[in-house]
């Protein structure tokens, strides 16, 4: 297997797959082929971030 490196759309589809649980395995391979890890990293860091912002401002918004 040669090592790639991850675009930009396959970073985001392989971590919104991650979020969600569900990942094909052709997707599953291509991820693994990559030279590195940090994209990933900052992509769901970044959407991890976004879903609990997310999360507070709909309780605020609730419980206003």
């Amino acid at each position: 297997m040669a090592e790639t490196k991850a675009g930009t759309w396959q970073v985001i589809k392989a971590v919104l797959g991650a979020f969600a649980g569900v990942q094909s395995e052709k997707q599953r391979q291509l991820d693994f082929q990559t030279k590195s890890i940090l994209p990933y990293l900052i992509v769901g860091i970044i959407f991890a971030m976004l879903f609990v912002a997310g999360l507070l401002l709909t309780v605020t918004l609730v419980l206003a």
